[in-house]
């Protein structure tokens, strides 16, 4: 199931044409993986104090289309895939129905210290509320 909000597109958020910078698309697909998570209950916030991190391990993006200043957005997540140590998030931005960037980010889990470790039970009870349908 996938998590959507929408997003106006700000002049900042643009170069010179009027174009969204590609690498913000990276900034959305982290915009909307963070509400896609605090609406399923586990805010980075409280990761973090209970002392566990997700840093991004792997980052993909496909470009189909431009978003442009002044653009209502939607930004689609979902959890593609979670191990014991790692989770994947598709995500997609679209204009008017329209995909326009499609890619995924993997988050690896780390404690305070920065070594690796477990997802928390509840962790990934969370991300199941978002789970990705399977395509077949």
């Amino acid at each position: 199931m996938y998590h959507e909000m929408s997003y106006r597109v700000p002049y900042a958020d643009t170069d010179q044409m009027g174009v969204v910078y590609y690498a913000n698309y990276l900034e959305y697909f982290e915009r909307s993986r963070t509400e896609m998570l605090r609406d399923a209950g586990l805010s980075y916030r409280d990761m973090e104090k209970l002392g566990f991190f997700l840093p991004v391990s792997e980052a993909y993006c496909k470009y189909n289309g431009s978003a442009h200043y002044d653009d209502l957005l939607t930004f689609r997540s979902c959890v593609e895939d979670i191990s014991r140590v790692k989770i994947k998030i598709r995500s997609e931005v679209l204009r008017d129905g329209k995909v326009l960037v499609t890619g995924f980010v993997t988050l690896g889990c780390v404690d305070a210290n920065f070594r690796i470790s477990r997802l928390a039970p509840e962790m990934v009870e969370c991300c199941k509320k978002f789970m990705a349908e399977s395509e077949s």
